[in-house]
């Protein structure tokens, strides 16, 4: 699988323009991205979506904005968990979505890269990360079960902003109706499911092919 990743991830850069201010995600799949735009010299701003990438992106020395510098973002370039057919997403198996998905939303065009493995039918064989308010978790586990769903603590694992994430598997009838009701919970940060931002373009990994998805126009 790193194979189909690091080709699709590599196709993902040839999308990049000078001057562009680029989001830059987190993971396995962002980070061969992050190497390839370091390797041909681009003459871009980054923005990080996690202080792992950010370490990665200095490393390379690649120029770095902070979150909230840019309003708008030209491109963001990121992986995903699982992708559906309606391009609706799981992300947050690093534990970034919450800052995923506020660069996903700022950009232009938001680029998800894959390897095949990651297209399913239906959302929801990857638990949905939920970034919670420590001091909130027994009563957010309480009512992620009232949504019939089954929650685990990640262990050991703290976000970047400090909190906890609470992994829970659901059967996914309506990922835009679960995104909502997850984010109304008392406590609850982010979610990782992407129906609202979805991706312009999915780039699919099959070993050194790809295949490029692109999403019929709809509101985003």
């Amino acid at each position: 699988m790193e194979l189909s990743k690091k080709t699709a991830a590599e196709r993902a850069v040839e999308f990049i323009e000078d001057g562009m201010i680029l989001g830059l995600g987190t993971g396995s799949t962002a980070e061969y991205a992050i190497k390839k735009i370091a390797e041909k010299k681009l003459n871009i701003v980054a923005v990080p979506t996690s202080r792992r990438t950010e370490k990665l992106a200095k490393k390379l020395r690649i120029p770095l904005a902070k979150m909230d510098e840019y309003r708008e973002i030209d491109m963001d370039i990121d992986g995903a968990d699982e992708v559906d057919p309606e391009f609706n997403l799981i992300k947050g198996g690093g534990g970034a979505h919450t800052r995923e998905k506020r660069i996903a939303e700022r950009s232009k065009k938001f680029i998800v890269v894959v390897d095949h493995t990651k297209l399913v039918k239906k959302l929801g064989n990857f638990p949905v990360p939920v970034e919670v308010e420590p001091s909130r978790k027994e009563f957010v586990e309480e009512k992620l079960r009232e949504l019939d769903g089954i929650p685990r603590l990640r262990e050991d694992f703290i976000t970047d902003n400090g909190n906890i994430i609470i992994d829970t598997r659901f059967d996914i009838e309506n990922p835009r109706e679960l995104e909502e009701k997850l984010n109304s919970i008392p406590g609850v940060i982010e979610n990782g499911v992407f129906s609202k931002r979805k991706p312009e373009i999915i780039i699919v990994g099959y070993g050194t092919e790809v295949k490029i998805l692109k999403r019929k126009n709809e509101s985003r």
